[in-house]
Order: structure tokens, then C-alpha cells, then sequence
């Protein structure tokens, strides 16, 4: 069976750099933690799957998911690794929430690729991948 994956829209962030900072705000004990409405029902699945980010349309990054937990109030914690990744850019409609995402629609990660576009600024990529280029 593949893993599964979830997607989410970075609100209020308009690059991978804002995300990026928002998450080291928010790290604690190792863990980003992302607070949503309702736990998963296929959370078990997801363990080991990743988050994917949609900045501007695009799924941009991904972060492994650790695990889930209970906050006080009854919401759900899904708890990240810190390390952001960068993927290849994929198309994504903004959806409220969190949406699952199979493996195979997964893009594939930036680090390593042969053509060198893990290399390319941060800003640069963006652009290229807003214009559809890369």
C-alpha cells in the first residue's frame, strides 16, 4: 500500500521563506505543531506521509508528519518535522483545511535533482514556477 499525504494551503504566507520562518517560530521540542479543527480519520495512514504547502497555487514543500495529538480544547495536533523540503512545483487549487493527497499525485522532492533547479534561489524558483516554467 502507498503512503498518504495531506495538503494545506500556507495562509497568509507568500513564499517559502515566510513559511519557513513561521515554522521556526512555532518549533518546539523538535516538533512544529499544526492545530486543526478535526483529527484525520485516516490519521494512522498519515504518519510517515508528509504535509504538502500550496503557496500560490503550487505545491511548493513538504514537512513529514510524526505524528497526532489531542490539544486541551479537543482540536487536533498534527505534529511535523521541522525540515521543510522542496518539492517540485505542482499545480494545487486553494481548499480550506487540509485535504489528502496520494501518493502518486505527490510532486517529487527538489534535493538532488539532476537539472539543478534545488540550486536556484528560493525567490527565483517561485517566479519560474508561477510562470509555469519550471
Amino acid at each position: 500500500m502507498s503512503q498518504l499525504h495531506m495538503s494545506k494551503v500556507a495562509v497568509a504566507c507568500a513564499s517559502l521563506d515566510a513559511l519557513a520562518a513561521r515554522q521556526r517560530a512555532r518549533l518546539a521540542d523538535g516538533v512544529v505543531p499544526l492545530v486543526t479543527r478535526f483529527m484525520p480519520k485516516r490519521a494512522g495512514e498519515l504518519v510517515g506521509g508528509s504535509l504538502y504547502w500550496i503557496i500560490k497555487h503550487r505545491l511548493i514543500a513538504r514537512q513529514l508528519i510524526i505524528g497526532f495529538a489531542i490539544a486541551e480544547d479537543g482540536r487536533a495536533i498534527v505534529r511535523l518535522d521541522p525540515l521543510l523540503v522542496r518539492t517540485r512545483a505542482a499545480p494545487k487549487r486553494a481548499h480550506q483545511g487540509w485535504r489528502y493527497l496520494a501518493a502518486a499525485d505527490a510532486p517529487a522532492d527538489l534535493d538532488g535533482e539532476p537539472d539543478g533547479l534545488d540550486l536556484l534561489p528560493p525567490a527565483l524558483l517561485g517566479k519560474l514556477a508561477g510562470l509555469a516554467l519550471v
